[in-house]
């Protein structure tokens, strides 16, 4: 008996050790993807105040139309950086490439930080701040596949939908996170003048210091087990696009998954500022707050849903998504647009957040579990960052595009029309709950 009962306590001592490994794993990986994802975010956040220092003019939209398609240029090295990082964790390990790409994204906050206004240095601002966007594409280009692939290795089989919605809990505590800093020097520290003529530069400080903490955290990450197990099992490594031509149709589906919902996240994120400010007319103190607190009520959704994941499987929730997101879309923008309400337009966005996570919860996982270990960093990465290069980055420019010569109900059908063909995808593809990939290592 007391032999039987310590075995127990040792089997149960391990059992909580293996727990508490994970989650530890789990959160340094996910604090790291916040700040990431922060510095990234900072740019949209503050473009309200520093586009007129970059590109001069006085209409206002042509203002936040240039800054926006800075920030898309920042998606067009994405793929670039999905097939490097994505090469070096499947060649070198996960947290190498974390570690590489979090130290990338602090040089390109601390470029935004310094750079001189037009005023200074003439047309040298917008390229400088180009560059430095570029930077920040790269870095987050690899930083999906790379963590989304991570957090879905070092969790358990039960609740690994739970586990790897907090990558997107940290993606949108980023977005939060530089929210939350421009509500406190909007509100405390700063008047909108200073704000406009100096203060938009701290966030980036900021960003760039909590960079060098996340790549500190980061050098005492474990490798994950299956990144082991797929290194032993191989005797010879093919170039990682290479291997990935091998599976064609796990490459089509990431695409096709992704486009409707990247283009739905990046709407209900960083163009939702300016849609509140510029369309609907809050004040920049009601659109900060409307866009913070429907943020909030987003980042608590994803657990609830990642673990309802693990219940019900994937494709329940990705046809939820996408059969919600092509019948209200265009609805619920129309009346988005026509209230004058802070609290509605509150309302209205959380009621989109419904819909949308359903997508965003646990598209990371889905990814996962398509490839096996040998090619997953890329497979998820790659084909996830052209997808978002063409559809997610674009999302906002489109919409001010539209809106600038007066059409800007167009851009209501272009989203309900792109989450339809996402649709279709979730329809016809297996539920990967149920036909993982993972434990597979070629």
């Amino acid at each position: 008996m007391t032999t039987r009962a310590a075995v127990k306590s040792e089997s149960s001592e391990d059992t909580f050790a293996d727990v508490r490994r994970r989650v530890a794993a789990i959160f340094v990986g996910s604090i790291g993807n916040l700040v990431e994802w922060y510095d990234f975010y900072a740019y949209s956040a503050f473009a309200l105040y520093f586009a007129s220092a970059f590109f001069p003019g006085s209409d206002p939209v042509v203002q936040q139309l240039n800054a926006a398609i800075l920030f898309a240029i920042g998606f067009i090295v994405r793929p670039v950086g999905g097939w490097l990082f994505g090469h070096l964790a499947d060649v070198h390990g996960r947290r190498n490439a974390l570690m590489f790409s979090v130290l990338l994204m602090c040089f390109g906050s601390l470029m935004i930080a310094v750079t001189p206004s037009y005023a200074t240095i003439g047309l040298a601002a917008p390229v400088t701040l180009g560059l430095a966007r570029l930077l920040q594409g790269l870095s987050l280009g690899g930083e999906y596949g790379t963590s989304a692939t991570y957090l879905t290795e070092v969790a358990d089989e039960k609740n690994r939908g739970f586990y790897s919605s907090f990558q997107y809990v940290t993606l949108i505590g980023g977005q939060l996170t530089a929210l939350l800093v421009l509500l406190l020097l909007q509100q405390v520290f700063l008047t909108n003048a200073q704000l406009r003529a100096w203060g938009w530069r701290i966030p980036f400080f900021i960003g760039a210091l909590l960079a060098l903490v996340a790549l500190a955290m980061r050098r005492n990450l474990h490798e994950t087990d299956d990144f082991h197990a797929a290194k032993r099992a191989a005797a010879t490594r093919e170039s990682s696009v290479k291997a990935l031509m091998r599976y064609p149709r796990e490459v089509l589906i990431v695409v096709g998954l992704t486009m409707g919902g990247t283009t739905a996240f990046y709407t209900y994120t960083t163009y939702m500022q300016k849609f509140l400010k510029l369309s609907v007319g809050l004040t920049d103190n009601q659109t900060t707050l409307v866009t913070a607190g429907s943020l909030i009520f987003a980042l608590i959704l994803q657990p609830i849903y990642g673990a309802l994941s693990d219940r019900i499987g994937r494709k329940p929730l990705l046809i939820w998504f996408g059969v919600t997101g092509t019948l209200f879309t265009i609805p619920l923008l129309y009346t988005l647009q026509a209230t004058k309400s802070g609290l509605v337009a509150f309302l209205l966005i959380a009621a989109a957040w419904i819909i949308v996570a359903g997508y965003t919860s646990i598209n990371a996982v889905v990814k996962a579990e398509l490839f096996p270990t040998a090619v997953r960093a890329t497979g998820v990465g790659l084909p996830y960052a052209v997808t978002v290069s063409i559809f997610g980055g674009t999302a906002e420019s489109i919409a001010l595009w539209f809106k600038s010569i007066g059409h800007e109900a167009w851009f209501y059908y272009y989203l309900t029309a792109v989450i339809a063909a996402s649709l279709l995808v979730y329809a016809l593809m297996r539920d990967t709950r149920h036909e993982s990939a993972i434990g597979r290592h070629v």
